[in-house]
């Protein structure tokens, strides 16, 4: 059995990865998937199963997942492995019907159900974000928190700048829309 490799930088065939999957592994855990399929944990130094990688996601960690000889992205596979053992054992159920049809309409079906997926959730955590930082706001000037609330991370601070400026943005366009209105107004007056 291979060695595991420490880092993740010496693995030769990881020049053959795009940019964006490079970007992918320096911010997520990164899992070595070797020949003989098992998943080693670079960050914990051992070895772990597809339902210890479940935990991790569900603690709400973003993994990747290499193949160690190729250096090809082997997550969604692994992803789709966990769903998998997961409908094998009645955790989660996926409706037939919808597995007909993802499996009878090939890529397009795929793409648009990735597609749909992906703008679903991310709307979902937009949401969240927000009725958290809302909450906060609220207990904050309610006292029920002590002290000042703790400091953003910078993160966070761009997302709330990106939320102020697209507020503000919908107010302009808004105020330009009634602006609009009033003129047409006057013009149907005539």
């Amino acid at each position: 059995m291979a060695k595991p490799i420490d880092r993740i930088d010496r693995l030769p065939a990881l020049s053959r990865v795009t940019r964006g999957v490079r970007l992918t592994l320096a911010m997520a855990y990164v899992i070595k998937r070797y020949s003989n399929r098992k998943l080693y944990d670079t960050q914990e130094s051992r070895y772990v199963t597809l339902e210890e990688l479940e935990e991790l996601i569900r603690a709400g960690k973003e993994i990747s997942v290499v193949d160690v000889s190729t250096g090809e992205d082997l997550t969604s596979v692994t992803l789709a492995q966990i769903i998998l053992e997961n409908e094998r054992n009645r955790r989660a159920t996926l409706p037939t019907a919808f597995l007909h049809q993802l499996i009878k309409h090939g890529e397009a079906w795929q793409d648009f159900v990735q597609r749909s997926l992906k703008s679903s959730l991310d709307g979902i955590m937009t949401s969240q974000r927000e009725s958290d930082r809302v909450l906060r706001e609220w207990a904050s000037r309610a006292g029920w928190l002590h002290g000042t609330p703790a400091e953003p991370k910078p993160e966070k601070r761009t997302e709330a700048a990106e939320g102020d400026a697209l507020r503000d943005e919908v107010f302009a366009l808004r105020e330009q829309l009634r602006a609009l209105e009033e003129r047409l107004e006057k013009r149907r007056e005539r």
